[in-house]
């Protein structure tokens, strides 16, 4: 005895009395496929793809927004931002505090992960260090700015702890360097959450198998948890690149690019050039040369994500 699928019939069906054909049917599913993701793509239009496009009008034009009518200048605002020291100094600022950031992070998040998928803590001990360790991450960027802040002042805990009076987010030597150890403490906890999980998931037979041959810890370490991590600790450190890269509120909210420009990012640049100079065809074109920096990182991202399915 043998069941058989009862399905509605077609609408087309009832009123024609014959199914549709196969590229009708086809056809129909396509247009119901695109009908569903049609609120979606509408919201990306307009919130991403048309402020891009101004955007990139805007950086073609001079005097764009606040000035007279706007005349078309080709590239000339590219050459003008790209032969100003200030970008190019914040360019560099951007990069060691998006290399040395995401470094700190990798081998933080690792060895916080590491210690908190061992045995040898209890569940406990494991419980409250887990809680511990992953509260910088539930702070906004406000809140870690006014901790920091509050923290590092000439009167504050640090100095009185280190029993100093210096002016760490003041001083054109120490700021770089510190805001960088702010954001290292705010951002290590996404390393380590998602590399624990990581972690759970390798087989144990795997470390059996190499103890049974004689591995050592370290090389267990090496042959066993880097392999099996490596796609995670990719996808982790191409995200964290672009979106250091692109922090803009724990800089302005702890020295706003300052003092004289050792904390200048391409964020805060491109912001002062449009709410301080008011000059909006520079400010556009500083956003778009980040945005084309930001998608080379993105296309690395998007081909990794690729080859790893």
């Amino acid at each position: 005895m043998t069941l058989r699928t009862l399905t509605a019939p077609d609408t087309e069906t009832l009123v024609t009395g014959r199914p549709p054909g196969k590229k009708r049917r086809q056809l129909r599913r396509t247009t119901e496929s695109y009908g569903f993701l049609a609120p979606t793509l509408i919201l990306l239009f307009i919130l991403m793809v048309v402020p891009i496009v101004m955007v990139v009008g805007y950086s073609l034009q001079d005097s764009a927004i606040l000035g007279p009518p706007p005349e078309f200048v080709g590239i000339q605002n590219y050459l003008t931002v790209l032969g100003d020291p200030g970008f190019w100094k914040a360019t560099g600022n951007t990069i060691f505090f998006s290399v040395v950031s995401v470094a700190a992070h990798l081998v933080l998040g690792l060895g916080f992960a590491m210690m908190l998928n061992s045995r040898l803590l209890g569940a406990v001990t494991r419980t409250v260090f887990r809680a511990l360790y992953v509260l910088p991450w539930l702070f906004t960027a406000a809140v870690i700015a006014v901790l920091w802040r509050m923290l590092l002042a000439p009167n504050g805990v640090i100095n009185f702890l280190l029993n100093t009076n210096i002016e760490w987010l003041a001083s054109p030597q120490l700021a770089l360097g510190t805001v960088t150890f702010i954001n290292i403490w705010a951002g290590y906890p996404f390393f380590m959450v998602s590399l624990l999980a990581g972690l759970q998931g390798i087989p144990q037979d795997l470390y059996e198998a190499a103890t049974v041959d004689g591995a050592t810890a370290w090389q267990r370490f090496w042959n066993v948890t880097v392999p099996q991590l490596r796609p995670i600790i990719i996808s982790l450190v191409l995200l964290d690149l672009i979106w250091t890269s692109q922090q803009f509120a724990l800089i302005w909210m702890t020295t706003g690019g300052g003092p004289i420009d050792v904390t200048e990012m391409l964020s805060t640049f491109t912001y002062k050039l449009a709410f301080a100079k008011y000059d909006f065809s520079l400010a556009a074109t500083s956003a778009v040369l980040v945005l084309l920096m930001s998608m080379v990182l993105a296309v690395f991202y998007v081909r990794h994500q690729k080859v790893r399915d």
